[in-house]
């Protein structure tokens, strides 16, 4: 059959041989390509690694000599390039298509090994190319299936975003439709439990430095395990959170790519907050495999496969018993009963909002082997650690700190000296104001409420105390993690 090449020309197909002459061409081939290059690396090299990106449309070349322990890169010559476009052609006849990318290794000595990359996983920066340069290849070379990542990342069309405009409507759409999300039943912990013990297995990657594992941040737990599977935890307001993220190569999405298999509606009867701001970025990649969102105190899915089948995209935190394995797998002994007691009590505190410092060097031992403050920072960000409440300030720091505060916004003294504040204790603070004279009656006068923490705020006798400390005490106890959602 005719096949255009890369110059868009029609060349004659080489009529059918076997694998094994194919594979034999290609050895010689690549054994050229690599002599060539060796020719052309500088003088007194010791080892070489190239790697070859090509399709019809582009191509990328990486060749890095290692002399005397510097890396050099050099630009091969043209000769190359002409031999390594042969041996994609050559593989071309092969029955799984043209390979992706050339790899080479040498030393001086030694002979060369290579290999052939067909897109198994995703292909690194500086080597991945447009979607249209892979169509455009495609269109050459036709594939009967792409991997998955791949496939979606040519052919995704923004298939898995949901825009705050579109959550909206299609909010509407559901509901005249009758679609309503599916219930889990205990399939995944409750929110608090969950996030707690995500929070715990954050802090034990962190206790023994390791890049990898779950991590805590600001209203997010986020994970990526080795296996390029994970998933992203975003919490909001109001008890509200959303669980997404993607497996990998999963096999409704490979029908959906390769067999063109409907989408799942992942957010099938989901609520209009369930939106891009909060779902794992694979989302807008095309490779999200499940959404699950918490709402009125349980968990809910679309058309989301169960989450026993998303394991490898979520970290442990199915039982207590899965945390503490973890936990105690990344310690040095980690069949010490005594350990595993203590990483039993510390999941225990998180779920109930008490983890200490002595808890959590009871687990990974003395702050000198490991860096405490790092691994207290996960819990403090999770919301899970036992604050102690500020020492109460004096009457006279409450004062000062008053005094300071209308003089550096310029507010209005008049008729009222400053000189003349005064200090009421109240709940978690004090009541700052300066006396009515007298005889006056005074309304709308300004009366400063300072927390124990320092926290400055400004009232006026409109507001009966009475009714004003309950918010004051609410917002001082919020900002000490003591307060409101967990």
């Amino acid at each position: 059959m005719k096949q255009p090449d890369a110059d868009g020309a029609d060349t004659d197909r080489e009529s059918p041989s076997t694998a094994q002459a194919v594979d034999d061409e290609m050895t010689r081939l690549a054994e050229q390509v690599a002599a060539e290059i060796a020719e052309s690396g500088p003088p007194g090299w010791q080892s070489m690694a190239a790697s070859f990106a090509l399709t019809v449309a582009e191509e990328a070349v990486d060749v890095v000599f290692t002399v005397d322990d510097r890396s050099v890169r050099v630009d091969p010559p043209n000769a190359v390039l002409a031999s390594v476009r042969r041996l994609r052609e050559v593989s071309a006849r092969l029955e799984q298509g043209p390979w992706w990318r050339l790899l080479l290794w040498s030393s001086e000595a030694g002979a060369p090994e290579f290999g052939y990359d067909y897109g198994e996983e995703p292909f690194p920066d500086g080597q991945l190319f447009a979607p249209e340069v892979y169509r455009s290849d495609l269109s050459a070379y036709p594939r009967d299936r792409l991997p998955v990542w791949l496939a979606a990342y040519i052919g995704h069309g923004e298939r898995q975003t949901r825009s705050p405009r579109s959550a909206v409507t299609a909010v509407h759409t559901h509901r005249a439709a009758g679609v309503r999300p599916v219930p889990l039943q205990n399939q995944l912990p409750d929110l608090p439990v969950l996030w707690a013990r995500w929070a715990v297995l954050s802090a034990a990657f962190v206790a023994v430095g390791s890049p990898l594992g779950p991590r805590m941040l600001p209203s997010l737990g986020w994970f990526e395990s080795s296996r390029r599977s994970g998933s992203t935890l975003y919490v909001l307001p109001g008890g509200r959170a959303v669980l997404s993220g993607g497996v990998w190569n999963p096999p409704e999405l490979d029908a959906v790519y390769n067999e063109d298999a409907p989408m799942p509606n992942y957010y099938a009867g989901a609520p209009d907050w369930v939106a891009d701001p909060v779902l794992n970025p694979r989302a807008a990649a095309g490779l999200l495999s499940f959404c699950y969102w918490w709402e009125e105190g349980r968990w809910w899915r679309g058309e989301s496969p169960s989450p026993e089948r998303c394991g490898s995209a979520v970290p442990g935190v199915w039982t207590v018993g899965t945390v503490v394995d973890i936990v105690t797998g990344q310690l040095p002994d980690r069949e010490d009963t005594r350990r595993r007691d203590a990483a039993d009590a510390l999941v225990s505190a998180a779920q109930v909002g008490i983890v200490t410092r002595a808890m959590v060097s009871d687990v990974f031992g003395e702050a000198e082997d490991f860096d405490i403050e790092a691994v207290l920072r996960q819990f403090s960000i999770a919301g899970v650690t036992a604050r102690e409440l500020p020492q109460p300030i004096s009457a006279g720091d409450a004062i000062d700190r008053v005094r300071t505060y209308i003089l550096e916004r310029g507010l209005d003294t008049t008729r009222y000296p400053v000189e003349e504040l005064t200090a009421d204790r109240v709940d978690v603070g004090w009541m700052v104001y300066v006396p009515v004279p007298r005889g006056e009656i005074a309304i709308g006068r300004a009366i400063f409420y300072v927390a124990d923490d320092g926290v400055v705020e400004h009232s006026t006798s409109s507001i009966a105390p009475s009714v004003y400390v309950i918010g004051f005490e609410q917002r001082y106890l919020r900002r000490q993690g003591s307060y409101g959602e967990g």
